[in-house]
């Protein structure tokens, strides 16, 4: 009778561990990237600041990139963004991080505007037809998301929508980047 028991009961927890395993697959699945932690990240693409000028993921190698992904008409990017301009560029710009804001799908006028309304420093991109945000997540995705690129080009930590235990889980990665020796290749 106790080694059915146990029998049982062991059974129980390979069956729990298995549901967990499959909803934590089929979140990750809901949350749309096409990449994941430890890939290195897609570089062959221009991002065209609202500014004129032009950057790479190639030009910034050697410096931590955040790949914010955004767009004016979205709500939680808004309540992300000045987060983002405070507890990451502000804190972090003078130590070898790149932010760059790269707006989905919109005109420069209107990326423009955003960028004066919601009083960033942070440089925005265009991202036409979504084709930047294609390499890193299905384009049938929302934003905001977020991509941290360590100096060797690689996906360190992704982010989706804006919750706060997350986000305090890339504030402290990035501080574990800026923080390691390595970070002084920049």
């Amino acid at each position: 009778m106790k080694i059915f028991k146990y029998t049982a009961l062991a059974l129980l927890q390979l069956l729990l561990i298995n549901i967990s395993k499959a909803q934590t697959t089929k979140a990750d699945d809901d949350r749309g990237y096409i990449v994941k932690v430890g890939d290195q990240a897609p570089d062959d693409f221009q991002l065209v600041l609202t500014n004129g000028t032009t950057t790479s993921l190639k030009k910034l190698r050697g410096k931590i990139v955040i790949l914010q992904f955004t767009a004016s008409w979205c709500s939680v990017c808004r309540e992300e963004m000045p987060h983002l301009e405070s507890d990451v560029w502000k804190a972090y710009k003078n130590r070898g991080l790149v932010l760059i804001g790269v707006d989905r799908d919109e005109p420069m006028p209107t990326v423009k505007k955003f960028h004066h309304d919601m009083k960033l420093s942070y440089p925005l991109a265009l991202d036409p037809k979504a084709d930047i945000f294609g390499r890193f997540a299905n384009k049938k995705s929302g934003v905001t998301r977020n991509v941290v690129i360590d100096p060797t080009g690689k996906i360190v930590y992704l982010t989706r929508l804006y919750d706060k235990e997350e986000f305090n889980g890339m504030l402290a990665a990035i501080k574990n980047l800026v923080d390691k020796p390595t970070a002084s290749l920049r």
